[in-house]
């Protein structure tokens, strides 16, 4: 007797609206006695246009189920512990007598349990709680007009009444990703937390100019100061980024790192005080790429000391050990992002080595675990428990969450290649469960964003697993310039994005078609920001693909380098010489493979004339034939509400419906429908 084979169920994967439905983790707050661990959890509201999070509360044991904590109507986020255990967050909870838009506000949730009362408010809204471990101390960001509180209320009330909105720029820059920068500006706020009523918050930093903008900033363990960076205005409108510590007392601030050669992000005070470490990103130049470190800074002394300075890795984030005689760190390792601890001089030495990626690392009061969500491109973010001590040191607990990972409609590989100089390549491949020597899929080789970045974890808008759900194999490469690899695979693409990059990829592409499971004849390439960036100049020099998706992409270097929201930034690698050597704009005429074009509106990092233009040159100058009413196989999407990203969700299943659509006309010769929405 004969069985019949079982076909696999179906997935979320299948459908947009139930991928789209699925509860989405990030962020994790501990108690200070380590006996409360929270998590926020995303869902879709009820018009599904946009995502509520919720506080659940995840027994860090692993024994008990997650327990919801905040219900509001708006969602909640930015959750702390206070030194006493109660929980912070903020939320737009608005008053009987306010509007229905009113900013987000601090709440307190006991202890003991109860009902939260919102204990702050400020009319800029507030964000970024830090909460002293062992002292009732809270710091927050707001922005604000003016010079108090009472002529921010008084002027942000005239601009709404009189539907003010034009803001007056006296230096740079003037919009960051996709949103406009100012009138208000960043300030500090600090308060005590051990009242059982409303939290004064008096005002630590009353004239900051743009210093705080995307400031990164720590609290002290006993509350008393805050290191922060702040951002300084350089000639030719460059900016910097400097190290600070401010008393949360008076609102004094000293000057801790002010160095001439790197900016400096990510600090982290250490558990007696008495050290800050940061993250250092030295300047790059037209001929030498980047290099990010791991430094210490002793109040004491002002020592400045490189740590695990001979490690050839980009550390992303660190977080002391309970004595501080260690840190635990994170950086990007070959598609992964384990855990490493530093103790001493020498290099970090692994603690996790699983296939994933680590983020929002947590170490219980007694050093015996950290917490963390892990994430790889097999399963969304999920909150985990890793041991730190005994037989079992870096043995990774998953702990029970708010809601289950969803079943991925595939297996997840690795291919390996070769490089034209030699250099070892790698990618990760997600493949159909059907894909076989006798069923070979189709293949869309994704290439990542950055372009300093790498493919290794989860990402909810560019998942691979919804065009397998669709049959596609899709390859996720690393090629140049990408991190995870060394100093010297970043420096081989550093200046010359349509060399190394751009043969990077073909070579791994090479390896993935050689494979029996893949369909070397029906391929298609695709990519957003940088990646698009690598679309649009591969569309240029090889017509080897049947589409290209180019997302938010650079066309013309010269334009994009001036108009782009951090200029300066750019301008350390993109000399007229390297924007000449490498723009995609001056290979137009050759290129005749259809392109669907993609951009938002509101996309500040690659401003839409790069879209706008790249769409017009398609049509006038690309070597794609055009009827007689000038129309072409090439499309263009465009968002007017969207930013680099394209989040709303209506906008996202867009986003998906219409690269299918596109992709089986080109790739598979089938016509799928483009949605009813688009008309």
């Amino acid at each position: 007797m004969t069985s019949t084979p079982q076909l696999p169920l179906g997935t979320p994967f299948d459908d947009l609206d139930e991928y789209l439905a699925l509860p989405r983790m990030s962020g994790l707050a501990l108690s200070p006695d380590g006996s409360r661990l929270v998590v926020s959890q995303a869902v879709l509201d009820a018009d599904k246009t946009r995502y509520l999070s919720a506080l659940w509360e995840i027994d860090p044991s692993g024994e008990r189920g997650a327990r919801r904590i905040t219900w509001g109507a708006k969602g909640e986020s930015g959750a702390a512990f206070t030194s006493a255990g109660d929980l912070l967050f903020t939320a737009s909870r608005p008053a009987v007598d306010e509007s229905d838009d009113a900013p987000n506000a601090l709440w307190r949730l006991p202890a003991e349990g109860g009902e939260a009362s919102r204990v702050a408010t400020r009319g800029g809204g507030i964000s970024g709680v830090r909460a002293a471990r062992s002292a009732p101390r809270v710091v927050v960001s707001t922005s604000a007009l003016g010079d108090s509180a009472e002529a921010d209320e008084r002027i942000r009330g005239e601009r709404k009444d009189k539907k003010v909105r034009a803001i007056l720029h006296t230096g740079y820059p003037v919009r960051h990703w996709d949103h406009d920068l100012g009138p208000d500006v960043p300030h500090l706020l600090a308060g005590a937390t051990d009242g059982d009523g409303e939290i004064p918050l008096a005002d630590l930093t009353p004239t900051p100019g743009v210093a705080l903008r995307e400031a990164d900033y720590d609290l002290s363990p006993d509350g008393s100061f805050v290191v922060s960076t702040w951002s300084l205005p350089g000639v030719l409108g460059s900016m910097r980024t400097v190290l600070v510590r401010i008393d949360a007392e008076t609102g004094e601030r000293v000057t801790l790192v002010d160095d001439d050669a790197a900016d400096v992000s990510r600090p982290v005070i250490s558990p007696d005080g008495v050290s800050v470490v940061y993250l250092r990103e030295s300047y790059g130049d037209p001929d030498r790429a980047p290099r990010i470190t791991l430094c210490r800074f002793d109040f004491a002394d002002g020592r400045v000391s490189d740590l695990a300075s001979d490690w050839d890795r980009w550390p992303t984030s660190a977080v002391w050990l309970p004595d501080g005689a260690g840190l635990l760190i994170t950086a990007d390792e070959r598609g992964r992002g384990p855990v490493f601890v530093l103790r001493g001089d020498g290099n970090p030495a692994p603690l996790t080595t699983d296939a994933a990626a680590y983020t929002d690392l947590l170490v219980a009061p007694d050093g015996s675990a950290a917490y963390a969500l892990r994430a790889s491109y097999a399963r969304p973010p999920h909150p985990v428990r890793i041991a730190l001590t005994g037989d079992d040191a870096g043995s990774v607990t998953e702990l029970r969450a708010p809601s289950e990972s969803p079943r991925v409609p595939g297996r997840l590989t690795e291919v390996v290649g070769q490089a034209d100089d030699g250099t070892p390549l790698r990618a990760w491949l997600a493949l159909p469960e059907t894909a076989s020597s006798d069923a070979p899929a189709p293949l869309v080789l994704w290439v990542h964003g950055g372009p300093l970045n790498s493919w290794n974890t989860w990402s909810w808008r560019w998942n691979p697993w919804l065009l397998v759900a669709k049959g596609y194999a899709v390859l996720l490469p690393d090629p140049a310039l990408s991190t995870g690899y060394g100093q010297d695979f970043v420096q081989r693409g550093w200046g010359q994005w349509g060399q190394a990059p751009f043969t990077d990829l073909m070579a791994i592409t090479d390896a993935a078609v050689a494979l029996p499971e893949i369909d070397a004849k029906r391929t298609a390439a695709m990519g957003g920001s940088f990646g698009g960036y690598m679309a649009n100049w591969i569309a240029g020099h090889t017509d080897r693909f049947q589409a290209i998706v180019t997302h938010a992409s650079l066309w013309a270097l010269d334009q994009f380098a001036p108009t782009t929201d951090a200029a300066w930034y750019w301008a350390r690698e993109m000399t007229p010489e390297m924007a000449f050597e490498n723009s995609p704009h001056l290979a137009v005429a050759d290129i005749v493979t259809p392109m669907l074009v993609i951009h938002g509106d509101r996309d500040y990092r690659v401003p839409i004339g790069e879209g706008l233009r790249l769409w017009y040159e398609l049509l006038s100058e690309s070597g794609l034939p055009a009827d007689a009413e000038g129309r072409t196989d090439h499309r263009f999407l465009y968002f007017p509400d969207e930013n680099h990203w394209v989040l709303s969700p209506q906008h996202a299943k867009v986003w998906y419906q219409v690269v299918e659509s596109f992709l089986a006309e080109h790739v598979l010769e089938e016509d799928v429908p483009l949605p009813d929405v688009l008309g």
